[in-house]
């Protein structure tokens, strides 16, 4: 069938993904399903009317064993003055009618969590309760870079609002005296754990932070980098409530160059031959293709410059892969971690500024060159498989050469 004439706005939407079903109902009108199924979770619910369909898809969703996405344009939606399509402040009962789908479907499946409005209408924003005040260990690897680890460390005590943390600084290899006598001027104000990583030869990230990992006692591992600085006081809360959640292995944060554009905002596999970042070098208020940037949802993988990672995935797992000396190491580890049978989420409610890797050093020495060159074969060997696929929380109309959900 031709598309009408006045067709708009194409919604390439990502396979079955429960983090942004619950903050946008995605899925919405066309779906096929088991009349057993139906039988099984009933009919419309009443006192969901305006957000039916959402209600009905949650509930559908609970219960399939198996939720397949056809990734075409299979129907056009019409949209008028008066139609949701076109604004749905014109019918703010649907609003409601959403929020307490969201708030049943949570109860049914054993989440605690208080829905909200998010910046826009009909996408929604979950604070999940938090259970006790879990440990939760922050590890930053550093070498040398004074002003860069002070400003990170500043921003952590200023502004951090979540109380039960600890500082564990991954030492590796400093040079110049004013990074150990900052050292020695943190220990005995007891702001933070010092750790001497020593370590042979030249920088090992993944073996950095996996010996950081036994020293630290934190029943959340929190993995950042030295050039990062905090802006949002709830940053911990927000990446924890989703952390604790038993189906959830790693958390990302949204992470800001200076100028305020987007570093990181959840990592795509495939995208730039290998793993690319989400909405690189978009304004900071931008909402992202389809509300992206606006709700927690999930992704493939997200980077270790922010990650918090449950200590039992951790472990379980091995840890990184010390063969990922530097580049990968975080990817692969989401990658195992989603193997697992775990969920990845990217956050945009976690806020810092990332400075991008000042300390790493030029990567176009031979010897640098080489060893990323290898990284990178031993990366596409691993996921070979994966590779030939679109992410699945991407979509196949979408193109792989940017960033920026432009379509093929």
């Amino acid at each position: 069938r031709k598309k009408p004439k006045d067709a708009y706005c194409p919604h390439f939407k990502p396979d079955f993904a429960p983090d942004n079903l619950r903050a946008n109902n995605y899925i919405c009108h066309l779906t096929v399903f088991k009349r057993s199924l139906l039988s099984e979770v009933g009919m419309f619910r009443p006192e969901c009317d305006g957000s039916q369909d959402f209600d009905m898809v949650l509930r559908l969703t609970e219960k399939a064993k198996k939720i397949v996405h056809i990734p075409k344009i299979l129907y056009y939606w019409r949209a008028h003055k008066k139609s949701v399509a076109s604004d749905i402040s014109a019918k703010p009962y649907v609003i409601d009618a959403a929020k307490k789908a969201i708030s049943d479907h949570l109860e049914r499946v054993g989440l605690e969590g208080k829905v909200e409005d998010s910046a826009v209408l009909s996408m929604y924003r979950i604070k999940y309760e938090i259970k006790g005040e879990p440990p939760v260990s922050i590890i930053i690897p550093n070498k040398d870079y004074k002003d860069d680890l002070k400003k990170c460390i500043d921003s952590i005590k200023e502004k951090t609002s979540y109380k039960n943390y600890e500082i564990i600084i991954a030492e590796n290899n400093s040079e110049t005296e004013e990074i150990f006598e900052y050292y020695s001027e943190l220990s005995s104000t007891g702001t933070a754990k010092i750790v001497t990583i020593k370590t042979d030869g030249e920088f090992n990230y993944s073996k950095i932070n996996n010996e950081a990992a036994l020293a630290a006692s934190g029943e959340y591992l929190l993995f950042l980098n030295n050039d990062t600085e905090v802006i949002s006081p709830d940053w911990i809360t927000e990446m924890l409530m989703f952390a604790q959640r038993k189906d959830v292995g790693a958390v990302g944060a949204k992470l800001y160059y200076p100028d305020n554009t987007i570093q990181h905002a959840g990592i795509g596999i495939g995208l730039l031959t290998l793993a690319g970042h989400y909405f690189r070098h978009f304004p900071r208020q931008h909402p992202g293709y389809m509300g992206r940037l606006i709700y927690a949802h999930n992704v493939s993988a997200v980077t270790a410059a922010c990650m918090m990672v449950p200590r039992r995935v951790f472990e379980s797992l091995g840890g990184f892969d010390e063969s990922f000396a530097v580049a990968f190491n975080d990817v692969d580890l989401c990658m195992r971690i989603r193997g697992a049978g775990y969920l990845i989420v990217f956050t945009p409610f976690a806020e810092l500024y990332h400075y991008e890797s000042k300390s790493r050093g030029n990567d176009t020495a031979p010897e640098k060159r080489k060893r990323f060159v290898s990284e990178v074969e031993r990366f596409q060997t691993r996921y070979k498989e994966e590779l030939s696929h679109t992410d699945p929380y991407y979509n196949p109309n979408l193109t792989l050469d940017h960033e920026d959900f432009r379509i093929k």
